[in-house]
């Protein structure tokens, strides 16, 4: 296991001191970044509201709102704080580390929308062809126009084939069974879509299942990045796992960032938790027995969730975003990529039904896998214009200010019941980082 961290316990939580290698777009660091000996000022913030937020961060986790937690902040390239706090597993008290690995669930879908911009740079799909283009097992799509109590639906044809772009804005109009209790998100959760063997079948699943609209009727978070995933898959002639380890974890120095977890790396592998009312305190989740574990290297390379990872490494990966697609030498993306990312491509016009990380909410848009804040004011956000930022089932979360060229994530292992009065961590983050700028 590479070891690139220098780690010491103080009262209770870990902290990391080693040397901080600073740089942008245009200096050099090498691949051990972010190794840290922490420097607030010189990253533009107090010393004393980092503190803050270190403080806040920690009481979130001695207040049980969460087990264990690791986070970074990083502005300019300089690292104003990178802790580990708590505990990565309960049942054998195994502590939180900075490299620690985590189920990043959905915080897959930016890596697999960069996957797909640098195939769009080689001139291998357009924003405007048909997905069918690429997937032909999606010439014939259906529409679920109505349906009855009895879940009897009635279908009609597509009045034109959904594209590329509205694959990567989720308006295509597929299901993804995560919610709702429609005939659609049904079907997705009976064919066991997001536990399917491989991308292929996953496709042939989902190409026998009709879209909830129209395509470009409405937003609707879909499994379109796990369609993404697939396409990625057929134009580079890679599975798709090996595309993103060739492509991007590779030259950016991303060690830990897997669809399983290796052997060697199992002790690092934090636990998911939840709220227990009748024990009154957090427990431990048992494994899912309805698809392979994170231990199974045959397990789905989901693009829409699959991939496990480490703060270390998905610093590196919003590091390159910050720096415009590059980091270290490696250019992974063009600026105008990142740039068409990040931007806003939702129309007004377009009925947004529902939505995680508060997409639908006036003054928040969506790019290509990523929510955007395009309207700070209107969100009620003290983040920048152009904010960009997404999630994880488990509770990871991260953003990019590049009004600030900021960055922030938080990663936890937490689903199911919180305690009751839980803290809203990501708000007491956001408030102590922006009144901790200089």
């Amino acid at each position: 296991m590479r070891n690139i961290f220098n780690i010491k316990t103080i009262t209770g939580h870990l902290a990391l001191f080693a040397s901080v290698l600073l740089f942008s777009s245009s200096v050099q660091a090498d691949n051990t970044w972010p190794t840290t000996e922490l420097d607030p000022e010189e990253a533009g913030f107090s010393s004393s509201g980092i503190e803050t937020l270190d403080a806040a961060m920690a009481k979130i986790v001695s207040d049980q709102d969460v087990a264990g937690m690791t986070w970074i902040l990083v502005k300019d390239g300089k690292v104003a704080t990178f802790e580990a706090e708590g505990l990565a597993r309960t049942d054998d008290q195994k502590p939180m580390a900075l490299d620690s690995l985590f189920r990043i669930y959905s915080m897959t879908k930016p890596v697999t929308g960069v996957a797909l911009m640098i195939l769009h740079e080689e001139g291998l799909w357009k924003f405007d062809d048909p997905i069918s283009k690429y997937v032909p097992e999606f010439q014939n799509l259906q529409v679920m126009r109505s349906y009855d109590e009895e879940g009897n639906i009635e279908l009609i044809p597509v009045e034109r084939q959904p594209t590329m772009r509205e694959l990567l804005n989720h308006s295509a109009g597929f299901g993804y069974g995560l919610g709702g209790r429609d005939p659609v998100n049904n079907a997705f959760r009976e064919n066991a879509v997001l536990a399917s063997n491989d991308l292929d079948q996953l496709i042939n699943k989902v190409a026998a299942i009709p879209l909830l609209s129209q395509p470009g009727e409405q937003w609707y978070y879909s499994v379109a990045v796990d369609i993404q995933g697939y396409i990625v898959q057929q134009l580079s002639g890679l599975k798709f796992g090996d595309f993103l380890a060739q492509r991007i974890f590779e030259p950016l120095g991303m060690d830990d960032t897997t669809f399983y977890v290796r052997a060697e790396d199992k002790a690092r592998f934090a636990e998911v938790h939840n709220w227990d009312s009748e024990r009154n305190r957090l427990v431990q989740r048992p494994q899912r027995s309805d698809r392979p574990g994170f231990d199974d290297p045959n397990r789905l390379e989901s693009g829409g969730g699959g991939l496990v990872s480490s703060t270390h490494d998905y610093a590196r990966f919003l590091q390159m975003l910050v720096n415009e697609g590059e980091l270290d030498g490696k250019r992974i993306l063009t600026p105008e990529s990142v740039r068409i990312m990040r931007t806003n491509s939702l129309r007004d016009e377009l009925n947004i039904n529902g939505g995680p990380d508060r997409v639908g909410r006036e003054g928040i848009g969506f790019g290509v896998d990523f929510a955007v804040i395009s309207n700070p004011k209107a969100a009620g956000s003290r983040q920048g214009p152009g904010t960009y930022y997404w999630s994880g089932a488990a509770g990871t979360w991260f953003w990019i200010d590049p009004t600030e060229d900021m960055f922030w994530i938080g990663m936890i292992q937490a689903q199911g019941a919180r305690r009751p009065g839980a803290a809203n961590m990501r708000n007491i983050a956001i408030d102590s980082i922006y009144d901790s700028l200089r």
